[in-house]
């Protein structure tokens, strides 16, 4: 979120230079290079092209990753060597502009005074991280002893999903801080048939007035989108057998669409657990793709299709995420349970194995704008979860999706504030 004082937005706009990508090299600085010092945003290490420096005590960092991850706008002028910086947040749109050896910035049309100026080394643009620490709302530390700096980022928008279990009603004050949610309320059953009335999930009971028609309901009032999340396993390839036999595909399609019309569901998210684990990797990418594309084929075009999907860098193999995103409105990709079995609660996911997911997914063609990231609440801590939702802004990913709605209050009280101070939902 930018600040809209001077001062601030200056700041942050001198941050922003350091973003491009190749600059020549027409002024020399001097910076003497110090051993070793690492940058983490969000406790997740940046990786740059030009080293971070120390010139007389001041750090100087290069600071396109992180430029890129904050979702600021940049162009360059060579020939007057200025960087335009422009952001737009919730319809306002700051525009700065910054010139490499110059104190003076101008924010939207006003001169401003800058800490420092930006320099250039090897093509690189880089900016003293004093301008910027307090001022741009990035939170910033330097640890001495292991020569890092530490920086959290600052707020952003984007789409906030939440699945809402049988046991979640006692958090449904939360849903108006989503953009959608999932119900979990039906799977397919170990005898590959539909089922909203489950051992594990099913349609709650009513409790006077309030009736799981009224609850979904009174969220697609609130703006926010009510999906049915369909939940199966091929733990005894039980699911294989649904996705192989077309009459058990159809039957599972039909329940799908009579429950969507019943309860007034605008969306589907299909939690389909545990293919390409045993069995061929390939033909199993091939039946769901066959399924999904069918159910496609038979809801009306207003009912989003959204996917619950293992991360690339677990032992599922059965799916195909580059199709799947061509054919769904989106994809969770579900970046938990990397921890050993068994691993008490409140032990936060690896960063770097969350990192990692986000990366693969891109890099076998789901579009950024198409991923939530799944985060599991029952393993994150108000400490750790704003790692998470760090990538997803680093990656200028979609949004989030928590599992899930009636664990935000479990654990701590702060959750929900530590995730609305890193996040909030899109208008």
């Amino acid at each position: 979120m930018f600040i809209q004082r001077t001062g601030k937005i200056a700041v942050a706009a001198a941050m922003v230079i350091s973003m491009m990508g190749s600059i020549p090299a027409t002024q020399s600085h001097k910076l003497q290079a110090a051993p070793a010092i690492s940058v983490q945003l969000d406790h997740v290490p940046l990786t740059f092209d030009a080293a971070p420096r120390i010139d007389k005590g001041v750090t100087y960092v290069p600071f396109r990753t992180v430029g890129e991850a904050l979702g600021i706008g940049i162009s360059w002028n060579n020939k007057t060597q200025t960087i335009t910086a422009v952001n737009t947040s919730k319809g306002k749109t700051t525009k700065v502009v910054l010139q490499v050896g110059s104190k003076t910035a101008t924010v939207n049309g006003e001169k401003v005074n800058l800490p420092a100026a930006p320099v250039q080394r090897e093509g690189r643009v880089l900016i003293p991280l004093s301008s910027f620490s307090s001022q741009f709302d990035v939170r910033t530390g330097w640890n001495q002893a292991t020569r890092t700096v530490s920086m959290v980022s600052p707020q952003r928008e984007m789409h906030l999903r939440a699945f809402y279990a049988v046991k979640a009603y006692h958090e449904i004050d939360l849903l108006p801080s989503m953009n959608s949610v999932a119900f979990g309320w039906s799977r397919i059953d170990r005898d590959g048939t539909f089922t909203l009335e489950g051992k594990e999930y099913q349609v709650p009971a009513a409790a006077g007035e309030v009736t799981p028609k009224s609850i979904v309901a009174d969220a697609a009032s609130q703006q926010i989108q009510p999906s049915l999340m369909v939940y199966a396993l091929d733990g005894n390839g039980e699911l294989t057998k649904v996705l192989s036999d077309s009459t058990l595909r159809q039957k599972s399609i039909e329940g799908i669409q009579a429950a969507i019309q019943e309860y007034g569901f605008g969306g589907v998210v299909l939690d389909f657990e545990g293919l390409g684990f045993k069995l061929d990797a390939v033909e199993q990418q091939q039946l769901l793709n066959q399924y999904v594309k069918q159910l496609r084929e038979s809801l009306p075009q207003e009912i989003a299709i959204s996917l619950a999907v293992p991360p690339l860098n677990s032992a599922y193999k059965g799916y195909d995420y580059k199709t799947l995103a061509m054919l769904a409105d989106d994809l969770i990709i579900m970046a938990y349970q990397y921890n050993p079995a068994g691993t008490r609660a409140q032990v936060a996911e690896p960063n770097s194995l969350v990192n990692q997911a986000i990366a693969l997914a891109l890099k076998a063609g789901v579009p950024k704008e198409k991923i939530l990231l799944g985060i599991n609440i029952n393993s994150e801590t108000p400490s750790s979860v704003g790692d998470k939702l760090g990538l997803a802004k680093r990656y200028d990913l979609k949004g989030a999706a928590f599992w899930r709605l009636g664990l935000f209050r479990t654990y701590s009280a702060d959750m929900q504030s530590v995730v609305q101070a890193s996040v909030i939902k899109e208008e």
